[in-house]
């Protein structure tokens, strides 16, 4: 018997396809495993401050790579993935090949996981590691007038929020564009169907947390421009969520990019972002003023 179709066009098993990239992509372990190695290795050729708090709890830090003798620089701010209930900001220091070697200080956040916090909860420990870093930039070789947000996967998401956020209202002494550009990699926008997939079981989503963190259908609270980057081999609904989002947030005057990289999975778009040559690592280069 057929399987009932849950969503859209697609029945349980195909709803779960959809949304498993580690399925999807069998050796996503081999490649985790030497973006790690390459994070370590990092570390003993860059500058870097590890970390670092930006508010009360454990999981409340975050890294900074920093370009030979930062002065004023921009500062590129990355969320990391997996689906908002694993991950660390430690898997993602080889990110820092990709924007450091320009210029660029990056700034790797941490964050608690669901279910250990929720949703909103996670969403609100971003913005406070958005806004730490704006007020200590100078501390660091920083510009806080040069502050843009990357992010990959629940990243993604999470980017997009930050580019929602009305930073008056979270901190009064915030100015209203504190981020000037976005890049959001392989991401989910709309949260609908992610409760009716295997991880709701971890991820206990709410129908009002759904509402209030599915960026598409909000505008965005600065008129930053948007790149939005998907890999070719990745799945229809990937594809699906990251056209939506630029459709929706064009329509509301954003300058979105639509980058759809061929012969690129849900990692190895990891790999072009830490590339500093790729045309992704290069668009956002030029999004940050960076020759």
């Amino acid at each position: 018997m057929n399987e009932t179709i849950l969503y859209r066009s697609y029945n349980q098993t195909e709803l779960d396809a959809q949304y498993n990239n580690r399925a999807m992509v069998p050796e996503h372990v081999d490649i985790h495993a030497a973006f790690e190695a390459d994070g370590e290795a990092l570390l003993a050729d860059y500058n870097v401050r590890l970390d670092i708090s930006y508010g009360p709890s454990a999981e409340e830090t975050l890294d900074i790579y920093l370009p030979e003798n930062p002065t004023a620089a921009p500062i590129n701010i990355f969320l990391h993935g997996g689906y908002w209930f694993s991950r660390h900001k430690n898997d993602f220091r080889f990110l820092a090949r990709g924007l450091v070697p320009s210029g660029a200080i990056m700034v790797v956040v941490n964050y608690a996981l669901v279910p250990s916090v929720d949703l909103d909860e996670l969403v609100r420990q971003c913005r406070a590691a958005t806004a730490w870093t704006y007020a200590n930039a100078q501390s660091f070789g920083g510009d806080g007038s040069r502050i843009y947000v990357s992010g990959h996967s629940a990243g993604g998401q999470l980017t997009a929020m930050m580019m929602m956020t009305d930073w008056p209202a979270f901190e009064s002494e915030l100015p209203a564009d504190l981020v000037k550009g976005g890049a959001a990699l392989s991401g989910i926008y709309d949260l609908a169907p992610i409760p009716m997939t295997f991880m709701q079981e971890n991820l206990a989503f709410t129908s009002d947390q759904v509402s209030r963190n599915s960026p598409e259908f909000f505008a965005p609270a600065t008129d930053a421009p948007l790149i939005i980057a998907v890999g070719g081999d990745e799945s229809d609904e990937f594809h699906r969520q990251s056209e939506a989002l630029t459709k929706a947030w064009s329509e509301k005057g954003t300058d979105c990019s639509l980058m759809e990289l061929p012969g690129i999975n849900h990692f190895t778009i990891l790999g072009e972002y830490a590339d500093p040559e790729s045309a992704l690592s290069r668009a956002v280069q030029k999004q940050m003023g960076l020759g």
